[in-house]
């Protein structure tokens, strides 16, 4: 999956690091990133360089560090457009390497979107400040306090003794997926699992297992991912408000050609080498 970086380590506590010319700066433009290409390798993405261009420090955001190398977020492309970059779409980083900035720059879009939508205080409406100390967004006036958003949301594989069952979003994503949804105020993250799999496809499931969690920095959520099995009826009652199609598929019908950074597909390719009466271990 797209986190899966190693042997690089992934550093995400606050700390206000110097910056240094080798720092890469990362500026977004809504869900499209200022980046070129290497020529001679065109799925390596190369990001600005604080030491090769003019940015003022007091506009840089520090990120996170992978390594010895440090990000920052900038709202400012001071017109690298015309020397060389270009924003593309956040998918870009999908296939782009190397995998460690892919992963950076997909983590860094989670946090540019925070702080672009956190500008003033919700409750009495005054500028917002950096705190120095924690990621953290601090209101002078009333002392509000306001920390990242992190959506939990669920991925859903359902099994029918050696089959699956796949669907598609109604918008969006095009291509087949899981049963997916974000937990709501009070519930429990298996409830959540239960009531997404009766809004979308209307079957009742039993025998939830855990399988594994992605932060996914497309929609600012932490997915976690589940495995269960119908219970009764495998008559599928579509939502065709969240999707368009949800069909049940056997092991050997099920394309594989995609890259796994997604946890839903390799919860798909699980079931593939492992799916078979229900049982994934």
């Amino acid at each position: 999956m797209i986190q899966d970086i190693k042997p690089n380590i992934f550093y995400n506590e606050y700390n206000n690091i110097k910056i240094d010319d080798k720092s890469r700066i990362i500026i977004f433009r809504d869900d499209e990133v200022l980046i070129k290409h290497n020529k001679e390798q065109p799925l390596n993405i190369i990001f600005p360089l604080y030491g090769d261009y003019e940015f003022k420090k007091e506009e840089l955001i520090y990120l996170f560090r992978i390594d010895d190398i440090s990000y920052y977020l900038c709202e400012d492309d001071i017109g690298l457009e015309n020397q060389g970059f270009k924003y593309e779409s956040m998918f870009v980083f999908r296939t782009a390497l190397p995998k460690f900035d892919a992963f950076a720059g997909f983590t860094a879009h989670h946090l540019y979107c925070w702080y672009r939508d956190n500008k003033f205080c919700g409750r009495c409406g005054k500028k917002l400040i950096h705190s120095k100390h924690e990621r953290a967004l601090i209101c002078d006036c009333c002392s509000n306090t306001i920390y990242p958003k992190i959506s939990p949301a669920v991925i859903v594989g359902i099994i029918d003794c050696d089959r699956l069952l796949m669907t598609k979003y109604a918008k969006g994503y095009k291509n087949y997926a899981l049963v997916a949804g974000f937990n709501e105020i009070g519930e429990t993250i298996e409830r959540t699992v239960e009531r997404e799999v009766m809004e979308e496809v209307g079957l009742k499931i039993k025998n939830i297992t855990y399988y594994k969690s992605q932060p996914w920095g497309f929609s600012s959520s932490l997915l976690m991912g589940f495995f269960c099995e119908i219970n009764e009826s495998d008559s599928i009652t579509l939502d065709e408000n969240e999707l368009k199609e949800a069909k049940w598929f056997r092991r050997d019908e099920i394309l594989t050609n995609e890259i796994d950074i997604s946890l839903t597909r390799e919860m798909i390719y699980k079931f593939i080498r492992e799916g078979k009466n229900g049982c994934i271990k």
